[in-house]
C-alpha cells in the first residue's frame, strides 16, 4: 500500500490545494485501497495488485470527470516544477554538511592565526598569513563545490511524498546532535578566558605561560567552538531548505511533514541573497581591518561575534541560509 500511495502522491503533487482536489484525492485512494483489498483477497500477490491498481487508477486525465476535477486538471495552470529525487536530495544533504564543515575549519583556521606571532614573535607573521590564506581557501572552496546546486534556488523544485517523509524524519533525529554540538560551541567560546584567567593568577606577567600558552589556548578553544557552532546546523539547513521547495499553493506544498516545517525558504528570497555572502563578507572586513591596524590579537573577535549574529539573523528571519 506504500507504493500506491507514493503513487498516488505524485498523481496530485502539482493541483492546486483545494477542497475539490483533496476531495477526490481521498476518493481516488479510497478506490485504491478497495481494488487493492480486492486482489490480495482473491490470492494475487502484492506485487501484482500493486501493478493492476496502479495500470486501472494511473491515469489522472482518464479519471479526472468521474472525480469532478476535469477543469482543474485540463487547465494547466500549475507551473512546472523540476523533481528532486530521493538521491539527490541524500547528495544535497552530504555536500551541504560538507560544505558547512569547510566553512567552519576556514574559520576556525583564520582564528588561529594570532597564535604564531605569539608563540614565534616577528617570524611568526609568516605563518600567520599562511594560516589565514588557507583558512580563506577552504572558505572559497567550500561555496565554489556547492555551485552545482544552484538550481535548487534559481528554478522552481519539488519533492515527492516519500522524499519529504524521509527529509522529515531525518530531520527531527538530527535535532539532538545538532543542539548538542551548538550548546557545546557556545559553551567553549564562553570558558575560553579561563586559561588566561588561570594562569594570570599563577603565574607573574611576564610569565611563558600568562603571556604565550594562556592566550594561544583562548584562540584555540575560540577556534573550535566556532567551528562546533557554524557546523552544527548543517544538515538542519539542508533539510529544511528542501522540504520548503514545494510550492503553498500544490497539494505538495501541504504534506504533513512539509507544513511541520516552520522556517519557509524560499519565503525570504531577499534576506536569503544577503546571507548568501554573509561569511565571505565577514572574511573580507575581518582581513581588511586586520592589515590596516595590524592589531591581530583583537580583529579575531570578530568571529565569534559573526557565529552569534548569524545565529539571531536566522532567528529573526525565522529561515535557514
Amino acid at each position: 500500500m506504500e507504493t500506491i500511495r507514493n503513487y498516488l502522491e505524485s498523481m496530485f503533487a502539482n493541483l492546486p490545494n483545494t477542497p475539490e482536489v483533496m476531495r477526490a484525492k481521498n476518493e481516488l485512494l479510497s478506490m485504491m485501497e478497495d481494488k487493492f483489498t480486492e486482489l490480495i483477497s482473491e490470492g494475487k500477490p502484492q506485487n501484482e495488485a500493486v501493478g493492476i491498481v496502479i495500470s486501472e487508477f494511473g491515469n489522472l486525465e482518464e479519471l479526472a470527470e468521474s472525480l469532478g476535477i476535469d477543469k482543474v486538471v485540463g487547465e494547466k495552470n500549475v507551473c512546472e516544477r523540476r523533481l528532486v529525487t530521493n538521491e539527490e536530495a541524500r547528495n544535497y544533504i552530504y555536500d551541504a554538511a560538507q560544505n558547512r564543515t569547510l566553512i567552519g575549519l576556514g574559520v576556525m583556521l583564520i582564528i588561529f592565526a594570532p597564535i604564531f606571532p605569539i608563540i614565534f614573535n616577528e617570524i611568526g607573521a609568516a605563518f600567520l598569513f599562511i594560516d589565514v590564506s588557507i583558512g580563506v581557501g577552504l572558505i572559497v572552496w567550500a561555496c565554489i563545490r556547492m555551485s552545482q546546486w544552484k538550481f535548487l534556488d534559481n528554478t522552481l523544485c519539488c519533492i515527492d511524498f516519500s522524499t519529504a517523509e524521509y527529509l522529515y524524519t531525518a530531520k527531527k533525529n538530527n535535532m539532538t546532535s545538532k543542539a548538542i554540538m551548538f550548546t557545546v560551541g557556545i559553551m567553549f567560546c564562553i570558558v575560553s578566558v579561563i586559561p588566561v584567567i588561570i594562569f594570570e593568577g599563577l603565574f607573574s606577567a611576564k610569565d611563558y605561560y600568562y603571556v604565550i600558552v594562556g592566550p594561544a589556548m583562548l584562540f584555540i578553544i575560540v577556534g573550535i567552538g566556532v567551528l562546533l557552532i557554524i557546523a552544527s546546523g548543517a544538515k538542519d539547513s539542508a533539510y529544511t531548505k528542501l522540504l520548503s521547495l514545494n510550492g503553498t499553493e500544490t497539494v505538495a506544498g501541504n504534506y504533513e511533514a512539509v507544513r511541520a516545517t516552520k522556517e519557509p525558504y524560499t519565503d525570504k528570497k531577499k534576506a536569503a541573497e544577503v546571507m548568501s555572502v554573509y561569511w565571505r563578507t565577514v572574511t573580507c572586513i575581518y582581513i581588511i581591518w586586520s592589515f590596516i591596524s595590524f592589531d591581530w590579537l583583537i580583529t579575531w573577535i570578530i568571529w565569534p561575534l559573526a557565529a552569534v549574529f548569524h545565529g539571531i539573523m536566522k532567528t529573526l528571519f525565522n529561515t535557514k541560509w
